[in-house]
């Protein structure tokens, strides 16, 4: 019975996992390949932000509007000029004990960086 138990929650953990699509870093977008994997991430990403998270904003427009907003921010995202601050940001945001991995988020720190790396100290 424990064997079954368990090997139920391998399964349904294993399939949910599959179910849901992977993180795409914008820089390596290839458009025959990744939007519909993008958009599947966005779509996750939102509903779990949004209605898994103890948020409670799980509305159809909200979960739109967020949608939307993200995959704006991704397209912008794709265009980004410097890899190494890129790559830092998905890092902190992403691959961190931090789960703030959304598009619109990765852009606007990547935008921050990218003006905090030209500035430096003075009096």
């Amino acid at each position: 019975m424990k064997i079954f138990f368990l090997s139920s929650i391998f399964l349904l953990t294993f399939f949910a996992n599959f179910a849901r699509a992977d993180f795409v870093h914008p820089l390596d977008f290839n458009p025959q390949k990744h939007k519909d994997e993008v958009i599947k991430y966005i779509e996750d990403r939102v509903r779990k932000d949004y209605c898994e998270n103890g948020v409670d904003m799980c509305q159809e427009s909200t979960l739109r509007m967020m949608e939307k907003s993200n995959l704006e921010d991704f397209k912008k995202a794709t265009l980004a000029k410097d890899r190494q601050i890129m790559d830092r940001v998905i890092k902190d945001y992403c691959d961190s004990g931090v789960d703030m991995c959304n598009y619109s988020t990765i852009w606007m720190m990547y935008q921050q960086n990218l003006e905090a790396s030209k500035q430096k100290l003075s009096w």
